[in-house]
């Protein structure tokens, strides 16, 4: 960040305060400097970052950080906001404003997929990617790992917080198919079949 820019957000910070019922919330903070960082998100129809603001305790490029993301994400998808949550940085601050905004559209993801009507399980909520298209791409492809799948439909290019389902998909299909598969290296826990919503 430019000593100029974060300047210009620590004299005049943006988006400061918190939005009443939003449909994300994230949270993080340092063990190391006691700093702490919430996020909250108004997402509209069109799963766009509509509103953002932040509540922050910690020193000035903490608060400079959070300004300046809060600015960057509006207007974005959430699975941009997600993309960018997800850089790496070099600035602990910057990191950690980071960390909350992916704890943001990471709730909002697992809300969305509770509340889901539409007549096929959705498993990707960033990129609108549902569990047929996921099976269809698996079967077609031979494809063996999450980050196959990720590269092929975007699944999981977002806040990733449908790792787990994708992984659950391709156990299962391999499963039925009785083959061999090599295990992801990074792949997360798996979750119980039943706690997937399947309309």
């Amino acid at each position: 960040m430019q000593p100029q820019i974060l300047k210009e957000h620590f004299l005049g910070p943006r988006n400061v305060g918190s939005i009443d019922e939003p449909e994300g919330f994230g949270e993080a903070a340092s063990l190391a400097c006691g700093a702490l960082v919430r996020i909250t998100l108004r997402i509209d129809a069109g799963k766009s970052v509509a509103d953002a603001k932040f509540k922050a305790i910690g020193c000035r490029l903490m608060v400079a950080s959070a300004s300046l993301l809060t600015e960057e994400i509006k207007g974005k998808t959430t699975a941009e906001a997600a993309q960018m949550a997800r850089r790496t940085s070099s600035n602990p601050c910057a990191g950690l404003c980071r960390e909350a905004l992916l704890s943001a559209i990471t709730r909002y993801s697992d809300r969305a997929r509770e509340e889901w009507t539409g007549d096929e399980a959705l498993i990707c909520t960033c990129f609108g990617v549902s569990e047929s298209v996921i099976e269809s791409e698996i079967g077609s492809g031979s494809l063996l790992t999450v980050e196959e799948v990720t590269s092929v439909c975007k699944a999981g290019a977002g806040c990733r917080s449908c790792y787990p389902l994708i992984q659950e998909i391709l156990d299962v299909h391999w499963r039925e198919k009785s083959l061999p598969r090599l295990e992801s290296p990074t792949a997360p826990h798996k979750l119980p079949r039943e706690q997937r919503k399947v309309k």
